[in-house]
């Protein structure tokens, strides 16, 4: 297949030859604009993206503080039944609030964890449980994570439009070969013939 179509030439569309076409041009300049909105595009969400994520998991971390609860009444299960999957149970735990009123909750704890046992929470700026924050690591992970899924979301809209004005233009190419050789292809079967 590379004998029939020839070594392939490095920024072809734009070389001076007799028999470069106005279509080959424009399609040249669709691809370069093509990459450079696909790699600008991609490049910006994803930046973005993972400094929003990496700026909301931060505003979390501060937002939350760890506390320490007790457990209210003995937790469901055997103690010690700790079982290989790190299972965990609800029970209801009481902790003091800042300002110094009781505060009770439902979190998971170990199996069998005895009345009283200590448990460590993290409560909100009202003193409302709340789910334990990002640590600097994990924000890190998650916000290069979400950044590439972003990135790759929005890179793939510019090659998607590039790559339906390229069919566009090619049927558009073969239309107006049709036209022609419907012109000149009678011409050749007299000469032939």
């Amino acid at each position: 297949m590379e004998a029939f179509r020839g070594p392939r030439r490095w920024l072809w569309r734009w070389r001076r030859n007799p028999l470069r076409r106005r279509a080959d041009v424009v399609e040249g300049w669709v691809l370069a604009g093509a990459w450079l909105l696909t790699l600008l595009a991609g490049t910006v969400a994803g930046l973005v993206t993972a400094r929003a994520v990496e700026h909301d998991l931060a505003r979390e971390r501060a937002a939350t503080h760890p506390m320490i609860a007790y457990v209210v009444t003995r937790a469901p299960g055997r103690s010690g039944a700790r079982s290989s999957t790190g299972e965990r149970v609800w029970a209801e735990v009481r902790w003091t609030a800042p300002d110094g009123s009781p505060r009770t909750g439902q979190v998971r704890v170990t199996p069998g964890a005895a009345t009283g046992a200590p448990v460590a929470v993290w409560t909100d700026a009202y003193a409302h449980l709340a789910n334990r924050p990002a640590t600097p690591t994990e924000a890190s992970v998650r916000a290069a994570f979400i950044g590439t899924l972003a990135a790759t979301t929005a890179a793939a809209a510019p090659s998607a439009a590039s790559r339906l004005l390229l069919i566009r233009l090619e049927r558009h190419r073969l239309a107006l070969w049709d036209t022609e050789w419907s012109r000149l292809g009678p011409q050749w079967g007299r000469k032939t013939g």
